[in-house]
């Protein structure tokens, strides 16, 4: 069953004062200036998903980043309350979600109100369920886990729109830890599973020619690249490989920055079609990567938004250049709030017959830059 969101609209969220009906493409590509507002989008799609994955998910999350008052549009004084509505498209019909969070002592939030509901094909719309208010957690993801078909059926795509983002590849990090070979089903959102993930599709015969393609495509950009040397201890794994011209093996400490991150983005775009998220969010993939490795994520984007939808936001002239006028969402700062526009690749016709899509930006024909 094809899943995809169709629709969103969110008010009040950060530097979000409102963003009305957005419909996201197969593939989305954000571009702007420092603080415009691209991942204040991507941290919306990762608190949804805290909120659906855990009973206490969304507060966790939330005092973790800092907070109500940083959540609010300008705080609280200004902004009382987060709304959100999605509509989720599949072939069985229309899936509708929608919900507030109000300002709460404590500097907390809380639901202002919550409902759901599903339309099927060709049938007429019944009103809306409501969840009630007052809850600091969403009485939708307690309801699908009571069973109840429609919030389990909702709760279960809002789950699979997953933010990634592998930039923490400090000595700490966890993709240079060992990991527990029972965890490798699903890659994390920092990639910290990426041993175990990767074991999972090299151990098991069907998905090893996912493995092989992952090894390949990594050898592009990498050609001194062998294998991955994946060797279970006390049921974990640690992220090690080999490289040619040496029988050495070397291990995740001794991979730069930008190895690594480019290592778990292959492994994350080239894993199974059927198990990659229904949308995928990445927050500047780009990060750290040579260019050949920026054009090579680029081929693996634009693949896998075939089937699947793809969010991005980039700061990357090198890889906005490997994408289409009309998969570009400008967003730009004006006073207090973020606004997105996609580009009208009519409107760039003349300009783009002599420049590139990256030459524009830098030009500043397409806006998305200090003004």
């Amino acid at each position: 069953m094809s899943t995809r969101l169709t629709k969103i609209t969110l008010e009040g969220f950060k530097s979000i004062r409102r963003l009305d009906a957005f419909s996201p493409d197969n593939l989305s590509v954000l571009i702007g200036a420092n603080g415009a507002g691209k991942s204040n989008l991507v941290s919306f799609f990762r608190a949804l998903g805290h909120m659906m994955s855990s009973p206490s998910g969304l507060q966790a999350h939330l005092t973790q980043t800092g907070r109500a008052h940083s959540w609010l549009h300008d705080g609280p004084t200004v902004t009382a309350e987060i709304r959100a509505a999605l509509e989720i498209e599949t072939d069985r019909g229309k899936n509708e979600y929608e919900f507030g969070l109000e300002y709460s002592a404590g500097d907390r939030l809380s639901f202002s109100h919550e409902r759901f509901r599903f339309v099927p094909a060709g049938k007429a719309a019944d009103p809306r369920v409501s969840l009630g208010a007052g809850h600091e957690e969403s009485e939708l993801r307690e309801r699908a886990e009571r069973g109840e078909p429609t919030p389990a059926a909702i709760r279960s795509m809002l789950r699979r729109f997953t933010v990634h983002q592998f930039h923490n590849t400090s000595f700490t990090s966890r993709m240079r830890q060992a990991w527990a070979v029972s965890d490798g089903r699903w890659l994390k959102e920092d990639g910290g599973n990426l041993a175990a993930f990767l074991y999972r599709l090299k151990s098991n015969e069907q998905l090893a020619p996912y493995y092989a393609r992952i090894v390949q495509t990594i050898r592009q950009s990498l050609p001194f690249f062998g294998d991955f040397e994946l060797t279970p201890d006390a049921q974990q794994v640690m992220l090690m490989w080999t490289e040619v011209g040496t029988d050495q093996v070397f291990s995740a400490h001794q991979a730069s920055d930008g190895m690594l991150r480019f290592l778990a983005l292959v492994a994350l775009l080239q894993q199974p079609t059927v198990d990659l998220p229904e949308l995928l969010v990445l927050d500047e993939p780009e990060l750290g990567l040579h260019p050949h490795a920026i054009t090579t994520l680029a081929g693996l984007i634009k693949a896998v938004s075939i089937e699947k939808q793809v969010l991005l936001a980039t700061q990357s002239v090198t890889l906005l250049n490997e994408f289409d006028p009309e998969n570009i969402v400008v967003v730009d700062r004006q006073g207090r709030e973020s606004m997105f526009r996609r580009l009208d690749a009519s409107q760039l016709e003349e300009w783009l017959s002599r420049y590139s899509v990256g030459e524009l930006w830098e030009k500043n024909v397409l806006g998305g830059r200090p003004a």
